[in-house]
């Protein structure tokens, strides 16, 4: 059997043979460092070298060797890959193998390994072939060479000098273990993550009465390290939304983390109703104390229906895009300040159309920055997969995903958020009404309110009860608006299919509270008996100057 080929392969050969050659070293070269200092020494006490021959590789009992050593060696050959060599720890890991058997029969553990193709490819190829860490029907993990070899006629039995394959499998149980545990330790580290930024996510939406939106969200690839992607949609009350989105710079259950507690509160900060500019001033002051090192990009915008536009800042967020009722594509670009986090920094407000029919998208960056890309180049296609864009918010979500080749294993997490203002018409339209009136004069504007409310709400065909309450409602906000306000001021009056909101604007920034009135005073009950008759009230500034005081009442529901 001519091992020649392979029998570098086996340890300890190469050290051998590194011994033959210092031993054929001509003494002129010794004192260059070939050799140890020590080892010269005794070499010249040693008899001279043709009387001590040292044994070529092919002299060595290759087949005591080959059984001693603890990796598993068998020898195959033929086209049919007859066993024709097995050694002792082969044997001891799966038994004794008859000789001269084919491998499909005699080494049914090859088959199971998988490993009959790959002798095939071998024999064809004249070529090694490796495959690592293939687990046994025996629980072991083994790391198999595949190297072809020649056998001679007659050298083993069954041989007729056809090519063969010499199997050697070193087994990485240990390792293979220890690797799927780090790979297990993994999976339940990124299951985590995932867990956390799911739950700290809006498990279901708030629907407000005049958008239709949805989200979704991609977590990043299979890596542990998910992002700090959120989105969230927060009603603010008189019919108005505010709208969120944001990424938290860097991955993992940290970016989760602060996530969770940036979103907490832009919710509380929302309440405040405040311009969003000033949202993100107060966040960036909070993401500061969170983790000064931590910065995180955010967009914050607010729908108000009456206004037909949304009025939005950046705190160095990508920009919003919005679609026209025509398909034309805008970018809410400008201004955008620095991120969340910096400090020390002023934000801006800017606004953009949203009219009756327009469709508004908020994303973050996995959804459009790749590496080989200009980042612009795939804002660009979302535009453009935006202006084709047809559908409800969801269909639309998913469309934007896929047109920018988002996949499950995409390298980041994408956040996406779409929103409609339904174009409304027929008996759709007559669900949204609208009604304006601008309170002027002195005290004679009170009475001429409740009977413009009565007859609105009349004509609205609201019944008894909800009528009354509303003009009680408009004669209440009015005359608190007329004692403590200021010029220009207007009630305005607005249904939708769930609610009736009745709002009064004027001149005077000065936000009401509700307070105790004792029994002596003649003042102070117009805004405890809102909040009493009503289903929510609230207060805000406005942006020109002055205020907004504004209450809800929720319809009946359609009986089937």
């Amino acid at each position: 059997m001519n091992f020649t080929r392979w029998s570098a392969r086996l340890p300890g050969t190469q050290r051998r043979a590194a011994a033959r050659t210092e031993h054929t070293v001509t003494p002129d070269r010794r004192g260059e460092g070939a050799v140890p200092a020590a080892r010269a020494e005794r070499q010249s006490d040693d008899p001279p070298d043709d009387t001590l021959p040292v044994p070529a590789v092919d002299d060595l009992p290759t087949r005591e060797i080959l059984d001693r050593i603890p990796a598993l060696v068998a020898l195959v050959h033929g086209h049919d890959h007859r066993t024709a060599y097995v050694n002792d720890a082969y044997v001891a890991a799966f038994g004794g193998r008859p000789l001269g058997a084919p491998a499909r029969e005699a080494l049914p553990e090859l088959d199971a390994l998988g490993l009959l193709p790959l002798l095939d490819q071998v024999l064809r190829s004249s070529k090694p072939r490796t495959v690592k860490s293939r687990k046994a029907p025996s629980g072991r993990s083994y790391t198999i060479t595949c190297t072809p070899v020649d056998v001679p006629a007659g050298t083993e039995p069954g041989a007729g000098g056809e090519g063969g394959v010499l199997i050697f499998a070193a087994d990485v149980t240990d390792h293979a273990e220890a690797a799927e545990r780090l790979r297990a330790s993994e999976r339940r580290q990124r299951e985590t993550a995932v867990t956390l930024q799911r739950s700290l996510l809006p498990q279901e939406l708030e629907e407000p009465d005049d958008l239709r939106i949805a989200a979704v969200y991609h977590p990043g690839g299979t890596e542990t390290a998910v992002g700090g992607d959120w989105y969230d949609v927060i009603t603010l009350g008189g019919g108005r939304t505010a709208l969120v989105i944001g990424d938290v710079m860097g991955r993992g259950v940290r970016a989760a983390a602060v996530m969770g507690q940036l979103r907490t509160a832009v919710r509380a900060y929302a309440r405040l109703d405040l311009p969003p500019h000033e949202v993100l001033q107060l966040l960036d002051g909070l993401a500061t104390e969170i983790d000064a090192n931590q910065i995180a990009t955010c967009a914050y915008a607010v729908h108000d229906p009456n206004e037909g536009r949304l009025v939005y800042a950046s705190a160095g967020h990508l920009p919003i895009l919005v679609r026209d009722e025509n398909g034309t594509v805008q970018r809410a670009d400008e201004p955008i300040g620095p991120p969340l986090g910096t400090g020390g920094w002023m934000h801006a407000s800017g606004s953009i159309p949203l009219c009756p029919g327009s469709t508004a998208v908020l994303y973050t960056d996995g959804l459009v920055e790749r590496r080989n890309e200009d980042l612009d180049e795939g804002i660009a296609a979302l535009e453009r997969a935006l202006a084709g864009a047809t559908g409800t918010p969801q269909v639309i979500c998913d469309r934007l995903v896929r047109s920018t080749g988002v996949t499950a294993d995409h390298d980041d997490d994408v956040a996406v958020l779409v929103l409609q203002h339904p174009s409304r018409t027929g008996p759709d339209g007559d669900l949204f009404r609208n009604a304006a009136l601008e309170l002027l004069g002195g005290v004679e504007a009170a009475p001429r309110a409740r009977a413009f409310a009565s007859g609105v709400l009349t004509s609205w065909r609201f019944p008894p009860e909800l009528h009354d309450l509303g003009v009680l409602a408009a004669s209440e906000l009015v005359a608190n608006s007329l004692q403590h306000g200021t010029p220009p001021m207007r009630l305005r009056l607005r249904r939708t299919d769930r609610r009736l909101i009745v709002e009064v604007t004027d001149g005077n920034d000065h936000l009401p509270r509700r307070r105790r009135a004792e029994p002596g005073d003649e003042s102070g009950r117009g805004i405890s008996i809102i909040a009493t008759i009503a289903s929510n009230w609230g207060s805000r500034r406005t942006p020109g100057g002055g205020k907004a005081v504004w209450c809800e009442f929720a319809l009946p529901r359609a009986t089937p």
